[in-house]
């Protein structure tokens, strides 16, 4: 038999009760199944946004090419001064895509259970930066990253391909940022 607890001390049986039952009683009983999975579900603050988007380096970055979605993960810093991500990539497919279609999300989310749970999206556009600010934001980055890795992780970092899998064999990499427009956020506890 299949059960599932609807909330403690209610258990319903699939396999019997909603075969038997009339759908007026199952249309008022998903619509109260929907208000508690709703209860546990709230939207963070902007603040509590960007702190969690500060204290983390790995997300996933959502972007467009050639009419497809393509989600990979990143390693990221935000940086607070000018509310934007900083990160990096050789050229390629990733970089291609984000010249022509500069509209980007970036989905950041801590989970300790399917039951509890918080995810930020900062959508923003791409760009891309040259010379002596592309040299300090990755410096930027990669102190950031360093010092998020000592705090959580509770270990040192020399070099960056320590936390980075990107390797400059291909070329001198891009370093862009992401200038946030929009950010939201989701909690789940129960």
């Amino acid at each position: 038999m299949s059960y599932f607890t609807i909330k403690e001390g209610i258990r319903f049986d699939v396999n019997k009760d909603l075969c038997e039952m009339p759908f007026r009683e199952f249309h008022k009983l998903s619509q109260n199944s929907l208000k508690i999975i709703k209860r546990n579900m709230t939207n963070l603050t902007t603040s509590e946004s960007i702190r969690l988007l500060k204290g983390n380096y790995t997300g996933h970055l959502g972007y467009i090419y050639q009419d497809k979605p393509y989600v990979l993960p990143i390693t990221y810093y935000y940086d607070k001064d000018d509310h934007s991500l900083i990160s990096y990539s050789a050229d390629g497919h990733k970089i291609d895509a984000m010249r022509q279609n500069t509209a980007v999300t970036l989905l950041v989310e801590e989970v300790k259970s399917s039951n509890n749970w918080q995810s930020v999206m900062a959508h923003g556009t791409y760009e891309e930066l040259q010379g002596t600010d592309a040299k300090f934001k990755l410096h930027q980055f990669t102190e950031g990253v360093k010092g998020l890795i000592l705090a959580k992780e509770h270990r040192e970092t020399e070099f960056i391909s320590e936390f980075s899998s990107k390797l400059y064999s291909r070329g001198i990499p891009t370093v862009y940022r992401i200038k946030i427009l929009e950010i939201t956020g989701k909690r789940k506890e129960t």
